[in-house]
């Protein structure tokens, strides 16, 4: 019987956040009213002459140095020729033999394993315009009455990230598009957001015999826009092909549509090979020279990448899954700094801001920092917890006062009367009066039977208001009660 394995690679569609085209000077503004956002150079008119957007490089710059590729100091624009509607030009303005941005990698964990994805090639091109098929044909042209054609997005900068055939497993492939998009997001050079298509993906899959160094047949599936649908289309596909051979037949080289509502790919159209695009030099266009004090300076300037926030906040205390979380969202991150430089447990100050506090604002709607959380009163709150001055139960209803800007955790524990008693001799009246009440389970516990001792222990706690602390009753309750 013969075992399958996947080959995968993945080309990932970046819209950067500039305020205008690539090639030209209409705003980049995909949303607006449609076909307001276009001029003679994005409609390709006679005579208009396309100019390369600064920023736009700069984006494309800090993409390819937080991937670790090696930057190109002179890169060619061509020409993409083929014909498709929301294409005004008949042709896209892409690169081809000499990108940008070239032999780079992102390093992903999965199930606790470190995997290295090779990057081909960062290029930069302009987007196409938008088609919108209206009628019964669930959103693609097949069964569509008519077509709607937005030229707004025709000219938008788009980075596109191709990736090595490294991905072996739908896992790594989520992996990597959650990474890739979590580095996007720290640069700030696209808001990446893959509902609204601004980051896209498009996935080659194809399968061969465990042990084989030839590829497979594959297969590209466009437009891929969420990282659940990438795992769910890879998976389909790895099991669609695998039948089709083990049937003696032959997987096409093809281009493929995910529908999303039916979990299955279907064929849109025989693949096209590079040829089939006669990619030629643009000749309204220079080849784009970076010059190595460019690149230092754009390298100068690189936030702290995701990978290396996680394991800062490792190092801090968060364990590996609060930093992952942490690291995600900058305002919590601050807050866990601020936490634990106030004394608090980077595990303790973890916890809290992963599980409560993130519930409390999703809850809420509101941003942590509109709380009254600090990291000071975050770390006095952790503190209270391990004096034993809160029960967990009591520390989340004084944390939840605190985001609400009731005031500090040792207010809010005093005005609720939420402290709890450590008082000895209180106590141990509680439990004279339970012990009383309830004389039958101190002979079962003192006859070998420690069944009641739980009881015995929430009596106590019921006596006490629920403000005992609790080891301090199990102590007492475990004197009073021995044989």
């Amino acid at each position: 019987m013969t075992v399958w394995e996947a080959v995968i690679g993945i080309e990932t569609h970046v819209e950067l956040s500039t305020e205008s085209k690539m090639f030209c000077s209409c705003p980049a503004d995909a949303e607006g009213e449609p076909n307001t956002a276009c001029c003679p150079v994005c409609l390709a008119l006679p005579g208009a002459l396309p100019v390369p957007n600064g920023k736009a490089i700069e984006g494309i710059l800090k993409i390819g140095l937080a991937l670790d590729c090696d930057i190109n100091e002179s890169s060619i624009f061509y020409r993409k020729n083929y014909f498709y509607p929301d294409l005004p030009k008949n042709y896209q303005i892409s690169q081809y033999t000499f990108p940008v941005c070239e032999h780079g990698h992102i390093e992903i964990d999965v199930d606790g394993a470190s995997v290295r994805i090779g990057i081909t090639r960062v290029h930069m091109e302009e987007d196409t315009g938008k088609s919108t098929h209206v009628g019964d044909g669930d959103g693609r042209i097949h069964g569509a009455d008519h077509t709607l054609l937005d030229f707004n997005r025709a000219g938008i900068p788009l980075v596109e990230i191709v990736t090595e055939p490294d991905i072996r497993t739908s896992q790594e492939a989520r992996a990597y598009g959650a990474e890739l998009q979590r580095i996007v997001l720290a640069l700030g050079v696209s808001d990446a957001k893959l509902e609204a298509g601004s980051m896209r993906f498009d996935v080659n899959v194809s399968v061969r015999p465990v042990g084989a160094k030839e590829l497979g047949t594959r297969t590209e599936t466009k437009n891929v826009n969420s990282l659940r649908s990438v795992q769910r289309t890879i998976d389909y596909e790895i099991d669609r092909q695998i039948k089709v051979l083990e049937a003696g037949g032959e997987v096409r080289l093809e281009t493929r549509h995910w529908n999303e509502n039916t979990g299955v790919t279907t064929s849109m159209r025989t693949k096209e090979e590079s040829e089939d695009y006669r990619y030629f030099q643009d000749p309204d266009l220079l080849p784009l020279e970076v010059t190595p004090a460019w690149q230092s300076e754009i390298r100068s300037g690189l936030p702290e990448l995701p990978a290396i926030t996680r394991a800062r906040l490792a190092t801090l205390g968060a364990d590996m899954i609060a930093a992952g979380v942490l690291a995600d969202s900058s305002d919590l991150a601050a807050l866990f700094e601020e936490a634990v430089e106030a004394g608090a447990s980077g595990r303790a100050a973890g916890i809290w801001l992963t599980g409560e506090v993130v519930a409390y604002t999703r809850r809420s709607d509101v941003a942590v920092l509109e709380t009254g959380l600090t990291g000071g009163r975050l770390a006095e709150l952790t503190a209270m917890v391990e004096a034993g001055k809160l029960s967990s139960s009591a520390a989340k209803k004084v944390l939840i006062a605190v985001l609400e800007g009731e005031g500090s955790p040792e207010e809010i524990a005093e005005s609720k009367e939420l402290l709890q008693v450590s008082d000895i001799t209180a106590i141990e009246a509680a439990i004279d009066h339970v012990l009383a009440e309830n004389a039958d389970a101190v002979d079962k516990i003192r006859g070998g039977d420690m069944k009641p001792f739980g009881f015995l222990v929430g009596q106590v706690m019921r006596q006490m208001g629920g403000r005992a602390d609790p080891k301090v009753v199990r102590d007492l309750l475990t004197d009073r009660t021995a044989g």
